[in-house]
């Protein structure tokens, strides 16, 4: 068989991956190596930019139902410290609570809608890279057999066979010191505060839901999340000895106590399931040497694995694909050269070190100790300041990044979500993954082009298919000058316009 694009790994990155190539022209075939999506939820919702853009793909409303636009959330927390979002003008942090489950059967069924094939029980167990193709090997359910693509894409996890396959090294740190316990239990309601909707627990007081809980001795959590009858709780504790076999109720509630200093009577959750219960020892945090060699690409874990507080995996993983997919469907398509899947790693390489130095932050404000005890007291004192107050905030949504630099400051930058004519949100007119070319002159700039409404501080924007701005320009009305610059930008990042409203 010969296709486009193999994608190993119907995980979100992979699906979200197809959609974009598929969307783009390109012809992407998934082969996962479970033979039905997993049951158990790696993520229980989104965190950050992709939010907002899986609004300007169409895939937001899909998740909650509503047309109504994300919007921000009025609180989060860093390092388990409060941060009051709603004080911040233009707060860049949104969240969604979906289960990772839900997200992946959304982004299967469009997947499935655009003509994509994903074939389940299948694994990629070798590829040999030729000038214009790779010849992958896959085991299947009926023996092995060979694909023909242009491309392969490794969406198969930290410990992904395609990464290790490719020999790409993945260097970084792991670390044997923690241990994470999670567990859909039944918490007694007459601990459950029925106005905040956290617990109030005797001998050591309010708990508020879905926020990180850090003492001298560990952490917990306690998240009643919408996708389940049954709260998640969560505790973590650092150099303790790990009992052996699988997590018990019993095991959590000690471990509990041991944190909190108090005891919470934990019941096994009723009904059907699947109820979590997991135990996690340690944690890794690495990123590959390399995103690409040659005809072989890494997305999400497989290019960068780090710890989960703050949430911020999805939020990477996804934006990798959304980066990916137009630029390499550019290539496949002959619109491009090779070197257009250059800006891939160059782009997302420093997104992925800026993911781990938080998440790094972030564990070394929930250690114990008095000295971490210490610098918290001193961060919260600098958390007041809204200057700091916003870099947190636009770290943790991802709303700090800039790609390139360029002769305007929207250059490289995240897209405004801009009103257009007749009220049509920007996200409204991005749903194909098309650039878009918006004038706020009313002038002929030789380009098909969309009219909006002078909301930032631009004249025109050239908006790329992943929702970052290619180019923008001051000049009242189209001259030489930025005639000249808007075909650059059109030819470097090898976009072609078309009327699309």
């Amino acid at each position: 068989m010969v296709t486009d694009v193999v994608i190993s790994g119907a995980g979100p990155n992979g699906l979200m991956l197809a959609c974009e190539l598929s969307l783009a022209g390109a012809h992407p075939l998934v082969v996962e190596r479970l033979p039905e999506r997993a049951l158990e939820n790696r993520a229980n919702g989104l965190v950050g930019q992709v939010v907002r853009m899986l609004d300007r793909r169409g895939l937001y409303e899909r998740l909650t139902g509503t047309t109504d636009p994300p919007a921000p959330t009025p609180g989060f927390v860093f390092g388990a410290m409060p941060l009051n979002l709603s004080a911040l003008e233009n707060n860049p942090l949104h969240t969604l609570l979906v289960p990772q489950r839900r997200i992946e059967q959304v982004l299967e069924e469009r997947a499935i809608e655009l003509g994509v094939e994903i074939r389940r029980g299948q694994e990629v167990t070798g590829f040999t890279q030729h000038e214009d193709r790779v010849v992958i090997e896959v085991s299947g359910t009926a023996g092995p057999y060979q694909i023909e693509a242009r491309y392969l894409v490794g969406a198969d996890g930290g410990h992904s066979i395609t990464r290790k396959l490719a020999q790409i090294a993945f260097p970084g740190v792991t670390t044997d010191h923690t241990i994470s316990r999670t567990a859909h239990a039944k918490v007694p309601a007459e601990l459950v505060d029925p106005v905040g909707g956290g617990l109030n627990v005797p001998g050591y007081g309010p708990i508020p839901p879905m926020v990180h809980q850090r003492t001298e001795r560990g952490m917990f959590v306690y998240a009643p999340l919408p996708s389940s009858p049954w709260p998640l709780v969560t505790t973590i504790e650092w150099g303790q000895e790990d009992a052996e076999g699988p997590l018990t109720i019993p095991e959590l509630r000690a471990s509990i106590r041991r944190v909190l200093g108090a005891d919470i009577e934990l019941g096994r959750p009723e009904g059907e399931g699947p109820h979590l219960l997991r135990k996690l020892t340690g944690g890794n945090t690495r990123l590959a040497e390399r995103f690409r060699d040659r005809r072989v690409l890494l997305v999400g874990d497989a290019a960068h694995v780090h710890s989960a507080i703050g949430g911020p995996g999805l939020n990477l993983g996804l934006q990798d694909a959304i980066n990916l997919g137009w630029k390499l469907a550019a290539v496949i398509n002959g619109r491009a050269g090779e070197d257009l899947l250059d800006t891939y790693e160059t782009e997302r390489r420093p997104v992925a070190e800026r993911v781990i130095m938080s998440t790094r932050a972030q564990a070394a404000l929930v250690a114990p100790g008095s000295e971490v005890t210490g610098l918290r007291a001193l961060f919260a004192e600098l958390l007041a300041d809204p200057g700091n107050l916003r870099r947190i905030a636009d770290l943790m949504s991802g709303n700090d990044i800039r790609y390139a630099a360029g002769d305007h400051p929207l250059v490289g930058r995240w897209a405004p979500d801009l009103i257009l004519d007749d009220g049509v949100r920007l996200a409204e007119l991005t749903r194909d993954a098309r650039p878009l070319l918006i004038d706020f002159t009313g002038e002929d700039w030789g380009y098909p082009q969309t009219q909006g409404r002078s909301a930032v501080p631009c004249t025109a924007l050239l908006v790329r298919p992943d929702g970052y701005v290619a180019w923008a320009t001051d000049a009242p009305q189209p001259d030489e000058k930025s005639r000249a610059s808007l075909e650059a930008a059109l030819a470097r990042w090898a976009l072609t316009l078309a009327v699309t409203w």
